[in-house]
């Protein structure tokens, strides 16, 4: 597989690409340490795992797209754009007439909120508790 996803598809390089854009979606993710990004990108890889090998093509192909479209419009790769510029083409994909496009966006834009927050330090810092035990996880034992 080629540059422009997470670890699980082709690793290094790519990973910079869904970094980059990440930090678009969830500006907080800029101060995320070495350890965070592999949580974030393990909670992706595990997701995108159970999918089938044509959507991870596809998002491959995406990421891979939008780095060309980068070097096209601005004449620097995506990793070396400022965060305004990364936004202004992210925003220009999302408003595309291409479906494809907007999917694209959406479904990246999906990875990056799901690898950010589904970490627990994450859920933590937002106040997310929820439990596969329901409700009774949440509950304060009365005094008998």
């Amino acid at each position: 597989m080629g540059e422009g996803t997470t670890r699980s598809l082709p690793g290094g390089k790519g990973n910079a690409v869904f970094h980059a854009l990440t930090v678009v979606f969830v500006p907080e993710a800029a101060a995320l340490t070495d350890q965070e990004w592999n949580s974030a990108d393990e909670i992706i890889s595990r997701a995108l795992a159970a999918r089938p090998a044509a959507t991870r093509r596809q998002i491959n192909l995406f990421l891979r797209m939008v780095s060309v479209l980068a070097l096209v419009r601005y004449g620097r790769p995506l990793v070396t754009l400022t965060l305004e510029r990364r936004t202004r083409l992210l925003e220009s994909l999302g408003k595309s007439r291409l479906l494809l496009l907007r999917r694209g966006v959406w479904g990246v834009r999906t990875l990056a909120f799901m690898g950010y927050y589904a970490r627990p330090e994450a859920a933590a810092s937002i106040g997310y508790r929820a439990s596969a035990a329901g409700w009774e996880a949440r509950r304060v034992p009365q005094p008998r």
